[in-house]
C-alpha cells in the first residue's frame, strides 16, 4: 500500500465516523428545535454559536487548520439551523409562478404545512434547491393536453437534483370574475395561453375576447385589481378563493381529462429497499454513440431485464448541434438485482447515463 492509498484509507475511516457523529448531532438538533418551538425562541442564537465556535476552535492546535475548522463549524451550524427551521416552520418549496398558480396548488396539496416560495421561472426554482435556498421544488413535467415541458426535461438531464415523487393534478378551468359579474356582463377573458386554448370552444360560444397572461394566477390578480364586471379570468377554484373572486361557471375546459404531471425535485435520491413498494417507476436520461443500432441496443437491455417503458422522448442537446439525449420513464423497482445489472449494462453502451429519479405516481383531487 503506497502513501496515497494509506491516506485515502484514513480518510474513508474518518468519513464513516463523521457520518455517524453528524447523524447523532442532528438528532440533538431535533431536540433543540422542539424546545425552541415550545418556548417561542428564535432558531438563530448568535451568542451561543459564537461561544461554541470559540471554545471548539481551541481544541485545534495547528493554527492554519484551526481557520478551516472554524469555517467547518460555521457551515455545520448553518445546516443545523436550516434543519431546525424545516422542523419548526415547514419545508421550503420552490415553484414557478405566484400564489394561486397550478404549481402553487400542487405544492400545497403535497405539502400542506410547507412554505411555498415563488420564483419567476423553472430554472431559478430548480437552482434554489441546488443551492440549498429551498428544500425541494415542484415543477410541471407534462400536460395531457399540451405535451411535455421541455425546459424541465432539460433540467432533469443536465441538473443535479432527483425526482422522488410525481403527482397527477387534474386541471379544471373555471370562469371567475368580480362580485356582480355574470356570463352576460363579461366581454373579455384573460388567462394563460394554454388555458385559453383549452377553453377555446367555451370562449367562442360566448363571443368573448381574450388576452394572454403569464399564468392563470396573474390573470386572476389582474381581474381582482380591475374590479370590472366586463372582465373575467380562467383559473382554478383555489385561485378564485385566493383573490376573492366569484366562480361564474365551473369546468369550462373542453377536455375533461386535462391533467398536469408535477415532479418533486430534491438533492437526495430515494433509495427504497429492493422489496419496497414505493419505487415502482424510474426515470433514466442518456445519450448513445452515433452509430447504427445504438439506441435499439439500449432499449433491448431495458426490456431484457423486465422493465416496461412508459414513454421515450428525445430532446436536442444545447451544447452539441444536431445531437440528442433520450428521456425514459419505466415501470419497476430499479433497486432490485435486475435493476442494478441493467444499469451496469447500460453504462457500457451509453455515453452519458443518469438515474434521474424513482417515484410512485399519485393523483391529487
Amino acid at each position: 500500500m503506497n502513501e496515497l492509498e494509506k491516506a485515502r484509507k484514513i480518510i474513508n475511516e474518518v468519513d464513516a465516523e463523521i457520518a455517524s457523529l453528524f447523524e447523532k448531532r442532528m438528532r440533538a438538533s431535533e431536540m433543540v428545535a422542539e424546545y425552541k418551538k415550545a418556548n417561542g425562541l428564535s432558531i438563530l442564537d448568535t451568542a451561543r454559536e459564537a461561544e461554541v465556535i470559540r471554545k471548539n476552535a481551541e481544541l485545534i492546535e495547528d493554527k492554519v487548520i484551526r481557520e478551516y475548522y472554524v469555517t467547518f463549524l460555521q457551515r455545520m451550524m448553518e445546516i443545523s439551523r436550516s434543519y431546525q427551521s424545516r422542523l419548526n416552520e415547514g419545508i421550503k418549496v420552490a415553484y414557478n409562478g405566484v400564489p394561486g398558480a397550478y404549481a402553487y396548488i400542487a405544492a400545497k396539496k403535497m405539502f400542506p404545512e410547507s412554505n411555498p416560495i415563488s420564483y419567476p421561472d423553472f430554472v431559478s426554482a430548480y437552482q434554489a434547491v441546488e443551492s440549498g435556498e429551498c428544500d425541494i421544488c415542484v415543477l410541471p413535467i407534462e400536460n395531457s393536453f399540451a405535451g411535455d415541458v421541455g425546459t424541465v426535461m432539460d433540467l432533469i438531464f443536465a441538473g443535479s437534483l432527483y425526482v422522488n415523487q410525481v403527482i397527477d393534478l387534474p386541471i379544471i378551468h373555471n370562469l371567475i370574475a368580480p362580485k356582480g359579474a355574470t356570463k352576460e356582463t363579461i366581454k373579455k377573458v384573460v388567462s394563460h395561453p394554454q388555458a385559453l386554448s383549452q377553453c377555446a370552444e367555451y370562449i367562442q360560444a360566448h363571443g368573448y375576447d381574450s388576452e394572454s397572461f403569464p399564468n392563470t394566477a396573474v390573470a386572476a390578480q389582474y381581474v381582482k385589481e380591475k374590479n370590472d364586471i366586463t372582465i373575467g379570468a380562467i383559473a382554478s377554484d383555489e385561485t378564485a378563493n385566493i383573490f376573492g373572486l366569484e366562480i361564474i361557471e365551473s369546468s369550462i375546459n373542453t377536455s375533461r381529462s386535462n391533467t398536469t404531471r408535477f415532479a418533486v425535485f430534491s438533492r437526495s435520491q430515494s433509495n427504497v429497499k429492493a422489496n419496497g413498494k414505493m419505487n415502482n417507476h424510474f426515470i433514466l436520461t442518456f445519450t448513445v454513440k452515433n452509430e447504427a443500432g445504438a439506441l435499439a441496443k439500449t432499449l433491448d437491455i431495458i426490456g431484457a431485464h423486465g422493465f416496461n417503458m412508459r414513454n421515450l422522448r428525445s430532446r436536442p442537446m444545447k451544447e452539441l448541434l444536431w445531437s440528442y439525449y433520450f428521456y425514459i420513464e419505466a415501470d419497476g423497482n430499479i433497486n432490485t438485482q435486475d435493476g442494478k445489472e441493467m444499469l451496469r449494462e447500460l453504462s457500457a453502451t451509453c455515453d452519458r447515463l443518469r438515474l434521474a429519479g424513482t417515484y410512485q405516481t399519485q393523483e391529487l383531487k
